[in-house]
């Protein structure tokens, strides 16, 4: 009897595992050999009226490298401004942005979250604009970022999301963040896009028709998550969210083993919360063809994160050499051979260095803290996650020519 129940749990981690990996594996051979930026050619139309929104809990110590950076893109400086949505930010750096060319939108809750905050700059800004474009406090934008955005947008687009990457690579915990930012892209935002689906959003970097994310985000009020529901209003409306690889994002990745945690454990709540409240709205909307619907809601929240693939996979491979037939065997080797060549695809080969490698010494600690993110994930769906940002600069060398 316990051979037969060690058996049948050994076939359900099996099936979900090669589930995850033939997914995640598909889309990572689209994104690396089919996708194709659609959005290339200049177009005569006028240039767009963007409001960049920034939304801030006590990020004094970054606010002013960023506030400098979005003041200095390559856009007309009278079709673009930017609003910092100040939450407990402190006197004295309020009084500093107030003499900047920006619009600072203080802002006080109970309980701080991004949604509240843009929910709140939305109902507050009565100019009329015709892009809203949501950036993070850490967040340096490409000088030209703008300009392939009024691209997309004057050929048609309602809903874009840019390429982020990493803002430091200055420890081995920022090399594996960038690294799985790096995979993520290609495989949820390439590989979707490439297969005709819309893009996976971010939470920052990401852009929509003004009025349309106006009205949408007066719906929005999650505490971890929230793009994740945003990206679902968005696709229900039948508005697809492209994908634009050249127009990059710097972002500030994790420095310790720490904010690693805090940062994974926020997001593993949030997609095994949001698949079961979506799991039936997205079933009925598959049903009406809403395939992108029915991708973001249930498919990417219900495969394993890489990190739980990279533990249960060997694990397999030990208990059915020991246990099972030689066929379970085999078959879990070819499976976890399968899933490195699914993240080799998709992680970019100039991330491929000495850095990397001693970066990856890291890798089984970070996963071990995932899983030890499991035991914490209903009190991290309902407390906001706040991590503690300090880079000013861009010293990511593999982006010198963008970020300029």
């Amino acid at each position: 009897m316990s051979n037969l129940i060690i058996y049948i749990i050994f076939l359900i981690i099996f099936f979900y595992c090669a589930f995850s990996v033939l997914y995640l594996s598909a889309l990572s051979f689209a994104g690396r050999f089919f996708y194709r930026e659609k959005y290339t050619q200049s177009v005569t139309k006028p240039f767009s009226k963007i409001a960049i929104l920034v939304p801030g809990y006590k990020e004094d110590g970054v606010i002013f490298s960023t506030a400098d950076n979005l003041l200095n893109l390559d856009y007309p400086k009278e079709l673009y401004d930017v609003y910092i949505i100040a939450d407990s930010f402190k006197e004295e750096t309020l009084a500093k942005l107030s003499v900047m060319p920006i619009q600072v939108l203080e802002v006080f809750f109970k309980q701080s979250t991004k949604a509240r905050s843009l929910n709140e700059a939305f109902k507050r800004i009565n100019k009329s604009y015709d892009i809203a474009l949501i950036c993070d406090a850490d967040n340096m934008l490409a000088r030209d970022f703008l300009r392939k955005l009024n691209r997309a947008f004057s050929n048609g687009a309602k809903a874009v999301q840019g390429r982020r990457v990493a803002k430091n690579l200055d420890t081995s915990y920022a090399i594996l963040d960038a690294c799985s930012e790096a995979i993520n892209n290609n495989i949820f935002r390439k590989g979707t896009y490439a297969l005709g689906m819309s893009s996976a959003v971010i939470g920052s970097g990401m852009a929509f028709d003004f009025e349309t994310i106006k009205k949408i985000f007066s719906q929005v009020n999650a505490v971890g998550g929230f793009d994740k529901i945003l990206q679902l209003k968005v696709v229900e409306q039948g508005i697809k969210i492209h994908y634009i690889q050249s127009a990059l994002i710097f972002d500030e990745k994790v420095d310790s083993s720490n904010a690693f945690k805090q940062q994974r454990k926020r997001w593993v709540s949030s997609q095994f919360i949001y698949l079961k409240q979506f799991f039936f709205p997205a079933c009925k909307q598959l049903f009406k063809g809403n395939f992108s619907y029915f991708n973001l809601a249930v498919a990417n929240n219900f495969v394993l994160p890489r990190g739980f693939l990279l533990f249960l996979l060997p694990l397999l491979i030990i208990t059915s050499y020991f246990i099972m037939p030689a066929f379970w065997f085999t078959a879990s080797i070819c499976l976890f051979v399968c899933c490195m060549l699914c993240l080799f695809l998709a992680l970019p080969l100039k991330m491929i260095n000495k850095n990397f490698f001693i970066a990856i010494s890291r890798l089984p600690r970070a996963i071990f803290s995932m899983f030890g993110a499991l035991f914490q994930m209903k009190k991290s769906n309902k407390t906001f996650i706040h991590t503690v940002h300090t880079k000013t600069e861009i010293t990511n060398s593999l982006f010198n020519e963008h970020s300029r």
